[in-house]
């Protein structure tokens, strides 16, 4: 054995810390479940605060009220959405794979559980917290409206699609993927769609709007 060497070292002292923004999104998945299970009114910064493992004094300096905490809840679900159809992938993809992963992406977005709770959520309480709605609408509706009519738009520019309004259209598009079936099981007439189910909805909205209806003669 080597008389030089020195036996290996536990180090001591308090273990890893995780980063504020692995802590921001613990808060805010443990936001998202409080205000599906007990409202906007009912949730409590204590009780966030417990559920997502952390101290009262690191959710204040994170998140400061209770507004905050909807906001986190319905930006960190949007952020992976907007990693799923980053420009970078779809300009990879032939328009009508890109389009179909657009739709696809918003599709398991709008028709998952948690995203009809909290619009459910939103629409109960509105005229009590008016600014929930507003939250809502600006965080999810227009971002998410935002990225398809930035890529339609481009596609325009490059003269791949013609469309009068891209903007329009993508809101055209969005409704037709999404609003019949969200409808339908937030007046529980109809189960949430499967993935699979999602997937064929995106691929069938995506043949009807680039290629219409109109038989081939």
């Amino acid at each position: 054995m080597d008389p030089q060497a020195q036996p290996a070292r536990r180090t001591r002292g308090r273990p890893p810390t995780r980063s504020d923004a692995e802590t921001c999104r613990l808060i805010a998945e443990a936001a998202r479940q409080a205000f599906m299970a007990n409202g906007f009114a009912g949730t409590s910064m204590d009780d966030v605060a417990q559920s997502a493992g952390v101290s009262k004094k690191t959710l204040y300096r994170l998140v400061p009220n209770k507004a905050g905490l909807f906001e986190s809840s319905v930006t960190d679900r949007i952020s992976r959405f907007m990693l799923a159809v980053d420009p970078a992938t779809l300009d990879a993809l032939p328009v009508a794979a890109a389009l179909g992963r657009i739709m696809e992406q918003y599709g398991l977005l709008t028709l998952s559980p948690d995203t009809v709770a909290i619009q459910k959520l939103v629409i109960a309480e509105s005229d009590r917290f008016p600014d929930l709605a507003t939250s809502f609408f600006t965080d999810a509706v227009v971002a998410t409206q935002r990225v398809l009519a930035a890529y339609l738009g481009q596609q325009c520019e490059r003269g791949v699609l013609s469309i009068e309004d891209p903007d329009m259209a993508a809101g055209m598009l969005r409704g037709m993927m999404a609003m019949e079936p969200q409808r339908a099981a937030m007046m529980k007439q109809r189960a949430l769609p499967s993935h699979e189910e999602i997937t064929a909805r995106a691929r069938h909205c995506v043949q009807v709007f680039l290629y219409g209806t109109v038989a081939k003669a």
